[in-house]
This record gives structure tokens, sequence and C-alpha cells, in this order.
């Protein structure tokens, strides 16, 4: 529906994933930059991120030979796991494009779960309508992908949120706790900040060596890390991911999500069992801080 300087635009998807893990690929900054960029032709560079209510993420959308396109999104209600709102503004050489409000409700679905969205938009310098219904289409299109090969484990610690980040983001304690049960852990070298990587071998109940390595982006304290992980040290990656730490009536909800790089690998993860394996590490991590 178009009046004037104003569209309405609704989107429906289906997603082959369980609707806790997409809000998780719609919602979480390493997922959405992930599948933001609607085509191959398209750069997405984000420059802050924060899902959260009264958060915003800004990113530039760049394009060879085009001038880059601002894109301030602000987060008004976040209702996890079934409704989110969100302002999105679009500028240009100081020029502002677009205002729309976004609303998605995320809802169970036969295996599955749908996610629809309604945009409304104003074009404030140019019709914006076509352009934007043709960019959603195919981020959204993205996102389903990503949602497809994206694993989410999530468990309530009874402690406060400080003293679960302490426990994760601290290079003495994460190493005494981090893998499933039976596992140990063998530090190379730890640097817990952003920018900074743990390498370090798991070794498993019965000897096996795994080598790992995690690389740290983004490091909000006591709200979220986002990190690579690694096959072995500076081998190929195989997954990014991140965890997050809420406050929650009972303590702190602690939410683990991966990315994995191919559906091959989210499908080879889930056969050997790497659900209950992380919620054995949370169930660790839960021990660390004295809540079981």
């Amino acid at each position: 529906m178009m009046a004037g300087g104003f569209a309405t635009l609704v989107f429906d998807r289906e997603v082959a994933a369980p609707a806790r893990t997409l809000w998780q690929a719609w919602t979480a900054p390493v997922a959405r930059a992930i599948w933001a960029a609607p085509t191959a032709e398209v750069t997405v560079e984000f420059l802050e991120a924060d899902t959260r209510v009264g958060g915003r993420e800004v990113s530039l959308c760049k394009v060879t030979g085009a001038p880059d396109v601002r894109c301030e999104a602000g987060w008004l209600d976040l209702s996890a796991p079934e409704r989110s709102v969100n302002y999105e503004v679009l500028e240009s050489d100081g020029a502002r494009l677009s205002a729309a409000l976004v609303t998605a409700q995320v809802a169970a679905a036969g295996e599955g779960s749908r996610l629809s969205v309604t945009v409304q938009l104003a074009n404030l310098s140019q019709d914006m309508a076509a352009g934007y219904r043709a960019g959603f289409e195919a981020g959204l299109d993205n996102m389903a992908a990503v949602a497809r090969r994206t694993m989410v484990i999530q468990r309530v610690i009874a402690a406060p949120r400080g003293m679960v980040w302490g426990a994760w983001f601290n290079a003495d304690a994460l190493p005494q706790w981090w893998g499933p049960d039976g596992f140990s852990c063998r530090t190379k070298r730890i640097d817990l900040r952003a920018g900074g990587e743990w390498v370090f071998d798991m070794i498993g109940p019965d000897g096996t060596v795994y080598t790992n390595h995690h690389r740290y982006g983004t490091v909000l304290p006591e709200a979220r890390l986002e990190y690579s992980l690694l096959w072995g040290e500076d081998g190929p990656k195989h997954a990014d991911a991140w965890a997050s730490f809420d406050a929650v009536e009972g303590g702190t909800r602690v939410t683990l999500g991966m990315v994995f790089a191919t559906e091959a690998e989210w499908q080879g993860a889930r056969g050997f069992g790497a659900e209950a394996l992380g919620l054995q590490t949370l169930g660790k991590l839960a021990a660390r801080v004295g809540a079981v």
C-alpha cells in the first residue's frame, strides 16, 4: 500500500529452525552482520551494535562507485523470542533518505518457525519503496539461510550477572571450567579482550586432544562477547559465536550462539551431540559460581 511519501511493506518467511533460533538469527549482532548484505555486490560494515531496548545499531552499506548509505537502527522493544520493534533511518551524503518503523513477530510454524515483518516506511528524499522491498527480501532470504546453520544453547544460572561474567571473562577461571563433562583445557596462550585470543587444547576423557583457537571481537562487559572458532591455531574458521548475559528472575540467562560456516558443519555438530555437550559446559559454569 502506498500513499504519498509513505508505504507499508509486509514480509513473511517460514524457516526450518526453532523459534528461539530464528529470534537469535534476527536479533544477535553476530548473525545480523553475516546476513545483512543483500547481494554479493554490497558490503555492510557494522560500526556499532547494541541489541537491547534503548540500544542502537549503526552500519555503512557500500557499493563500488556509489556513496555509502548509513543505516541507524534503534531497538524500541525486544520481547524475546516473540516480538521486536525498531526504527531505521537511512542517510547518504548528509541527506536523510528514509525513516521506518520495523515490527517483527516470531512464532512456531509446523516443524520450524515463521518471521512476519511489517515496515512502515516514510520516503524523505525519493521513492524508496521498491528498493527497500528488494533489499529486505534479499536480506531475509540470507537470514533464513543463516538460521538454518545456527545453534543456540541457553541456561539460566542462579547467580548475579556480574558473577557469571566474571567466571567467563577471566583468564584464570575460564580454562578451569570450559568444556563438557570430563574434558579439561591446556592453554597455550590466553588474552581475553576485544582483539585478543585463546589458543588451547581440549582433552577428552579418553585422552584425545582437540586443538582450539578463539579470536575475540566485540566485548561489552557483563552483556555480550563475540568470537570466532578456528580449527586449531590459525586454522580455518568453522563458526562465528557469541555469548550473551541477561539478568532475569532467578539469576542470569546465558545464551551461547554459533553460526556455523556451512549447513554441513552444523549438521555434523548436531550429529555428535554439540547441544548436549554445550549444556554440560554451561552446567560447569554454573558449578563454578556455586549455582548448582
